[in-house]
């Protein structure tokens, strides 16, 4: 019995493989579609995330007159008179400057009632208790509001969070933030997978699953836990029914050899399958669905070609269900150099290294091995028949 699958994506390439280019655009169709519910999550908790509404300020930046500089606060013309000091943090004990006085003040202090200016300890001079020095009218102060006043609007829906949101949002008094970031739980299938030490006879040490929480995080999402499974159906269809997450990836099992139960667990989850294998090279076996809980991306067992169906599938599905550009792009066609042969029916996957405006193989690009992609900054994406010139080219994290 066939699985089910959506609308057109039946049989249309080599072999029944959807062309690399429309597996792509159907991963973004089936983001764009499952869009991920917005949460209230802790900053700590927020980074990679998408805005879901406008970030305002809950205070203003600075939320008091503060000193820019280690040194004195003075009020009018000097000489000064030294009357007080306030250190940063220090509770304000009621110190006013009135004309002619100044006060000892540390950086980031809130400055005294009355002050003009401050004069840094450098360019000061205090002799029995009076202060001399130039000051310049409103120098080395950082006024209430002056770079933020509160209820500004500071930055717009949609805009993603990287680090630097995350200390703006804390400093405008948040605490936490409406977002729209994917949660994706990583299912490693395999018998013969170890996941540390020296693999013994007929075993492999899992490449794939310590290579999907940086490429997850790059592409916008929250890696929620990482399980190593064996090869048994029972076991995988039990972790992809109870997952919790937006998406499931599955390492391995994406094939159709003896051991690989993916499809069809699949089929008895009645899922809606949108891509069942991809006409390119590395990383034909890949696989999306869609289930009532959420999405499943199947990945090949092989590291390499593991990593070109993650950017095919799993990076534009993930950046389209937050609403965020696919990291991929951005990066002109070039041309390709070197010796490269393109196949008749499949799009192929070379890793290269792009400078002085042209793309250079790096080999070490089978599929089993990431020692290409690791030397790499993009792949070329060699279209069927290819017979030289330009080709586009995808980012690598």
């Amino acid at each position: 019995m066939d699985i089910p699958v959506a609308d057109g994506a039946a049989c249309e390439g080599h072999g029944g493989a959807v062309p690399w280019e429309r597996a792509r655009e159907r991963a973004r169709g089936l983001g764009a579609r499952s869009r991920v519910p917005v949460r209230d999550v802790p900053l700590g908790g927020a980074l990679g995330g998408v805005l879901a509404s406008e970030l305002r300020a809950l205070v203003g930046l600075p939320a008091f007159d503060a000193s820019a500089m280690d040194g004195f606060a003075v009020a009018g013309e000097g000489p000064w008179l030294l009357v007080g000091s306030q250190l940063a943090g220090a509770p304000v004990a009621g110190l006013a400057l009135g004309a002619g006085e100044a006060a000892e003040v540390a950086t980031g202090a809130r400055v005294p009632k009355g002050t003009e200016a401050v004069l840094p300890y450098e360019r000061a001079e205090v002799v029995d208790g009076w202060v001399r020095g130039d000051a310049l009218p409103g120098r080395h102060v950082r006024w209430s509001g002056e770079e933020t006043a509160p209820g500004e609007r500071v930055l717009p829906a949609g805009a993603e969070v990287g680090p630097a949101v995350l200390g703006l949002a804390a400093s405008l008094g948040h605490d936490t933030l409406g977002v729209r970031l994917p949660t994706v739980s990583v299912l490693v299938t395999g018998d013969e997978i170890a996941g540390s030490g020296l693999p013994g006879e007929g075993m492999v040490r899992d490449a794939i699953g310590p290579m999907l929480p940086g490429l997850l995080a790059w592409a916008g999402a929250r890696l929620e836990r990482v399980r190593a499974l064996g090869d048994g159906f029972t076991d995988l269809g039990e972790a992809l029914a109870t997952s919790g997450t937006d998406v499931v990836v599955v390492c391995g099992s994406s094939s159709k050899g003896p051991a690989d139960h993916l499809r069809e667990v699949l089929r008895g989850m009645r899922a809606e399958v949108v891509v069942d294998g991809v006409a390119c090279r590395p990383g034909h076996p890949q696989l999306l669905a869609r289930t009532e809980g959420g999405v499943v991306v199947g990945l090949p067992g092989n590291p390499n070609a593991a990593l070109v169906a993650s950017l095919t599938l799993l990076v534009p599905l993930l950046s389209a269900m937050s609403g965020r550009p696919d990291p991929t792009g951005g990066l002109a066609r070039v041309p390709l150099a070197g010796e490269v042969r393109s196949r008749p029916d499949d799009t192929r996957l070379v890793a290269v290294r792009v400078s002085r405006g042209r793309a250079d193989p790096v080999g070490h690009d089978r599929p089993g091995s990431l020692r290409g992609a690791a030397l790499a900054d993009a792949y070329a994406v060699v279209p069927p028949g290819w017979d030289g010139g330009e080709v586009e080219v995808l980012r690598l994290p």
